[in-house]
């Protein structure tokens, strides 16, 4: 089943609108949407990051580390992981939801701001419900954001409904407006409605709230799994007149592929933040201890964070490079498909993991004993951010002549580059996980210069890549025959025309 491709000519007309048309919507109190969507994407890429802290930032002491803490963690890291992709399909949400809504006027802005106000109390829950687990209050606050969220966003279609001129012109024109709402409403409130019940058994059994909670996530495509099973028994049924269909949660069905770079950009650069902000706090030296250990040496001082420097440098550049690696990507995908969508997010659930991974490898002075288990964190993160970057790359292989640029397809001319691109670090983290099951002691600097020493491999894989590639030309331009030479062969058995 191919997606439609109805609503990205519908986007791109709204957002080339000609200047004398934007001048007219704003005299009339009417605005496009683009500055309200990229604050949107930054604040909620920012709620979504920022909500590893409460992980990153754990107290542990070198005799705590045992299993217990280690359970601790490893229950903290799941409920990011699952509040991660909550706040993600709120933004898949309100993608969706400004594919409908074309325009905004000031009504419109306030309700996204309170919908995005609301979005923001998630951390504070998130925060409650890794501090104390057992206590049901914080389980019960995050579902009441998740349906006050949902409710806003149900205002929100409401509204753009009751004035049609600010909604989709695909849409506006249509004869089935009631029907659309109707439709977008159910979708919308499909989410708070689990949510409602999780709040419910939040109050009595909240290990039930957790499952209802991962529903939301998976909702889509159980749906989408369950109308694949209805098909193979009752057989394909065509899909009413009336239906939006960019408003379904189809696997297939493009995101906006615009608004999927943004949000992936704020999580990468908060990722960096957070690691600038970790060093600025836990390595500047005390100006006493500077005085009486150092005597007044700055520099002296200093060397002592050595490793913690080095761990910065090391993580700093994994977090460029997988950028970088995105970036790359996202240069050769034409669009992006709700499937390709949910890698991502899993990606980017792990690459907001990536300041733990500072966290655990920059207190090897405080606890080395600790170091062969760090490094493997550090890798197992590092391969799961870059494992679904290749997944994202093998699904839009699957449909290339819709989702690629015809140089990213299978004999391309960056076909093979982008494979070895995306594959490095997959390969890179798992050779290093795999180093810490023979060795009995990795060092952390050797692991920490190794993260630094990357980008010189990819430059090098640039280099062997084009090198091969002009060997391959330079092999079939042996094996083809010359110009000519087939005419030559042939010239003598030819009748002599004098």
């Amino acid at each position: 089943m191919s997606g439609p491709q109805t609503p990205e000519p519908t986007l791109s007309v709204q957002g080339d609108s000609p200047m004398g048309t934007r001048d007219e919507d704003a005299a009339d109190g009417i605005q496009h949407s683009h500055r309200m969507l990229s604050f949107s994407d930054a604040l909620l890429s920012i709620i979504a990051t920022v909500m590893i802290l409460p992980v990153t930032h754990t107290e542990i002491s070198p005799e705590q580390f045992d299993k217990s803490i280690q359970k601790l963690l490893a229950t903290r890291i799941a409920v990011y992981l699952m509040t991660f992709l909550i706040v993600t399909v709120a933004w898949a949400a309100h993608t969706r939801l400004f594919q409908v809504v074309g325009k905004i006027d000031d009504t419109l802005a306030l309700l996204n701001l309170a919908c995005m106000m609301t979005i923001t109390f998630l951390p504070f829950t998130f925060s409650l419900m890794v501090t104390f687990p057992d206590v049901p209050l914080g389980i019960f606050l995050f579902c009441m954001c998740v349906i006050a969220i949902g409710a806003v966003q149900a205002l929100i279609v409401v509204y753009a409904f009751h004035f049609p001129y600010l909604l989709n012109p695909q849409i506006e024109r249509a004869p089935h407006r009631a029907l659309y709402r109707q439709h977008i409403l159910r979708i919308v409130l499909r989410g708070p409605a689990l949510c409602f019940v999780a709040a419910g058994f939040s109050l009595f059994f909240y290990p039930l709230s957790y499952l209802l909670m991962a529903m939301v996530i998976f909702l889509p495509y159980v749906s989408k799994a369950s109308s694949w099973c209805k098909g193979r028994l009752v057989g394909p049924q065509e899909p009413p007149a009336h239906s939006v269909e960019f408003f379904t949660f189809d696997l297939h069905e493009p995101l906006s592929k615009e608004r999927v770079e943004a949000f992936s950009d704020g999580v990468y650069a908060i990722v960096a933040t957070l690691l600038i902000l970790d060093i600025c706090e836990d390595n500047v030296p005390d100006s006493k201890d500077v005085r009486d250990k150092f005597h007044g040496s700055l520099v002296a001082a200093l060397s002592a964070y050595g490793p913690h420097f080095l761990a910065y440098f090391g993580s700093f550049a994994t977090v460029g490079l997988l950028w970088f690696a995105h970036h790359s990507l996202f240069l050769h995908i034409r669009k992006a498909t709700q499937s390709m969508g949910l890698l991502n997010t899993l990606s980017l659930a792990f690459v907001g993991g990536l300041p733990l991974a500072y966290q655990q490898t920059s207190a090897f002075a405080r606890q080395p004993r600790d170091e062969l288990e760090s490094v493997r964190v550090s890798c197992a993160i590092i391969f799961f951010a870059s494992i679904f970057q290749f997944a994202i790359w093998t699904t839009a292989l699957l449909q290339e002549r819709e989702t690629l640029q015809p140089s990213a397809r299978f004999g391309g001319r960056e076909h093979a580059f982008m494979f070895a691109k995306l594959a490095l670090y997959p390969c890179a983290s798992l050779l290093a996980f795999a180093s810490t099951c023979f060795l009995s002691r990795v060092s952390t600097a050797i692991f920490h210069l190794t993260q630094i020493a990357v980008p010189l491999t990819f430059l090098l894989l640039r280099l062997l890549v084009r090198l091969a590639s002009a060997l391959l030309r330079a092999l079939r331009g042996l094996a083809r025959p010359a110009p000519g030479a087939e005419e030559d062969v042939r010239a003598p058995l030819l009748p002599s025309t004098c």
